[in-house]
């Protein structure tokens, strides 16, 4: 069973196959850099009244450069899903505002918190990757809130030997593939090229939100496989939907 997180990122989704008795494997396609921490330096936190973390990425990127004693107690904090808003409570934010089910920002578009009743007039600041969706800064600006985004960190392309992967699909040893991200997936098929379409076309890739499905149904991949979101959701669908989740 191979994920494709970033390096550090994968604990919880390894341990969760893990308790199905598979022997999972992280092979972090994904690199996480900062952006220059400038503009986020001199930012006048007290001018926002609502803050999104789009990721645990802009979590922990944001707070290595403005921590926690920097943020006015007014400024309500927000994000996408349980891992965010766990990585933004460890760092001593109370109340954070997040969707229970969804975990994308259609989720968090539908919560109350982010009516144009609530936000109008508003000033709300978004802390993203470079090149992120732009629905939640649109949809917001129409529901008359007063947008700023700031690009906190960048995902590039890991760099990886794909040999002893490829070797270990060619001997039959790869049960599943999992992507968390589009970007994951572009970035896998750069590193493993020919070997990687192969291994789309020849094992089950499972991914927990529609558009990655799609990204992989593009790619050649021959049975992509929308989970519950999550990582227990994820190795849940994982359970159901293969009899030997070994490696």
């Amino acid at each position: 069973m191979v994920t494709t997180r970033p390096a550090g990122q994968a604990a919880g989704l390894l341990s969760a196959l893990a308790a199905l008795g598979a022997e999972p494997l992280n092979f972090p396609v994904i690199g996480i850099q900062a952006c220059d921490p400038a503009p986020l330096r001199g930012l006048d936190l007290a001018a926002f009244e609502l803050a999104f973390f789009v990721s645990a990425n802009a979590v922990a990127q944001t707070l290595a450069v403005r921590p926690r004693a920097d943020w006015p107690a007014t400024l309500r904090v927000a994000t996408v899903g349980p891992a965010s808003a766990r990585a933004l409570e460890e760092q001593g934010f109370a109340q954070v505002i997040a969707p229970t089910t969804g975990f994308d920002s259609e989720a968090v578009l539908a919560l109350p918190e982010f009516s144009a009743d609530a936000l109008a007039g508003r000033q709300v600041l978004i802390l993203r990757g470079e090149g992120g969706r732009e629905l939640l800064a649109e949809t917001l600006r129409l529901r008359g809130a007063q947008v700023s985004s700031l690009d906190c960190y960048r995902r590039v392309c890991a760099a990886l030997d794909p040999a002893p992967l490829v070797a270990r699909f060619e001997r039959g040893e790869l049960a599943a593939l999992v992507f968390s991200a589009s970007e994951g997936l572009r970035f896998f098929l750069e590193i493993a090229s020919t070997a990687g379409r192969a291994m789309l076309a020849a094992l089950p890739c499972f991914a927990p939100h529609p558009r990655i499905c799609a990204a992989l149904q593009a790619a050649g991949a021959a049975c992509p496989i929308l989970t519950t979101p999550g990582d227990a959701g994820i190795a849940a669908s994982i359970a159901a939907n293969l009899s030997d989740p070994s490696v």
